[in-house]
């Protein structure tokens, strides 16, 4: 399997995380031959991602406008490298790529406990006005909290 096109080089780009999630495979994620679902790797994502706005203060944003902006999905994709089993000890890293208008592209990486990369991902988040279903722009604290 090639690197897929969201990484130009596998090394700088792994180095270039820093959040970091950790995790552990349940029985309940594996199928009957005892490695995990690939249906997994997106609620693991998800963790991280939760986890990473959570950590970032950029729930808060969320939050403390009274409800009236909310994160969704635009877009996700996933890469598996290598087979995941159960039991085993992880990391979701996560970061920023880019900072549009009101979306926010994401990486993600799964590591195991050799630091092996077993999964990596990108998404597309956009922030959306819950009353009208439109985007909207960042505030600065907002911005500040992704690039930070």
């Amino acid at each position: 399997m090639g690197i897929p096109s969201y990484i130009d080089n596998m090394s700088e780009w792994k180095d270039s995380f820093s959040y970091r999630y950790p995790l552990s495979v349940r029985f309940s994620e594996t199928d009957a031959f005892g490695h995990m679902n690939n249906t997994v790797a997106f609620v693991y994502f998800e963790t991280g991602r939760i986890n990473f706005f959570k950590d970032i203060g950029l729930s808060k944003e969320w939050f403390s406008s009274g409800g009236k902006m909310i994160p969704v999905t635009a877009d996700l994709q996933c890469d598996y490298i290598r087979q995941i089993f159960f039991d085993q000890q992880l990391h979701v890293c996560v970061k920023v790529a880019h900072i549009g208008n009101s979306s926010v592209d994401l990486h993600y990486m799964v590591v195991n406990e050799k630091e092996e990369v077993c999964l990596t991902g990108r998404g597309r988040m956009v922030q959306l006005s819950r009353e009208t279903g439109k985007p909207v722009s960042w505030s600065e604290n907002a911005r500040i909290y992704l690039q930070s």
